[in-house]
């Protein structure tokens, strides 16, 4: 990793040194990414049972 890209103080934001709010934005970012991608797949493939329902005699339906 790059450290001296993100290992400093400056700027500021709110109080915060650089490395605090540096680190927590990609935490809400990646928080932001993970539930997106969770959606998409919940979107692209649809709950299904994890058993078959009984056919109309009762029986279970053949897998």
């Amino acid at each position: 990793m790059w450290v001296s890209s993100y290992a400093k103080v400056e700027p500021k934001l709110g109080g915060w040194p650089f490395f605090i709010w540096y680190q927590f934005l990609w935490v809400f970012l990646c928080s932001a990414m993970t539930y997106t991608a969770y959606r998409l797949v919940l979107k692209a493939r649809p709950h299904r049972p994890m058993h078959r329902e009984a056919d109309r005699d009762g029986d279970e339906v053949a897998r």
